[in-house]
């Protein structure tokens, strides 16, 4: 039977490519990164599950007038950490697969759902908030 050989080759190759991506989404999922905003007014932490893990607000930073300000320091801090997060990601799988697109190809979909960084994206992890019907 010719080529078997290099079928069985490369599906080890497969194999071990896949144990290799699978440790890396273990350790990356284990980092944590942080960022800050407002000259370091707000600092959030999440976890490269991309699991908001903390969100420290100093007290100057609260202003009963300019509640938005706030709201704005928030969403800059988390998005800057998320980002990070994901460009670690990548950066770090790209070094595995040389630069291959290969979201889901030899990882589990459950850990193929923590590739992608924009809301919207099927493999983004993130989840709108619980809608509240007013209408009761």
């Amino acid at each position: 039977m010719m080529g078997g050989g290099n079928m069985q080759q490369l599906a080890r190759q497969a194999q071990k490519l896949q144990q290799q991506m699978t440790k890396m989404q273990e350790e990356l999922e284990a980092r944590e990164y942080e960022a800050s905003a407002g000259g370091g007014m707000v600092t959030v932490k999440v976890s490269g599950k991309k699991e908001l893990l903390s969100i420290e607000i100093k007290p100057e930073a609260v202003d009963p007038d300019d509640v938005e300000m706030l709201q704005d320091m928030v969403l800059a801090a988390v998005n800057e950490a998320l980002r990070t997060a994901n460009d670690t990601t990548e950066r770090e799988m790209n070094k595995l697969t040389g630069g291959l697109n290969m979201p889901g190809l030899f990882l589990s979909p459950k850990r193929a759902t923590s590739f992608g960084s924009e809301p919207g994206d099927a493999r983004c992890r993130l989840r709108p908030a619980k809608q509240t019907d007013e209408r009761k």
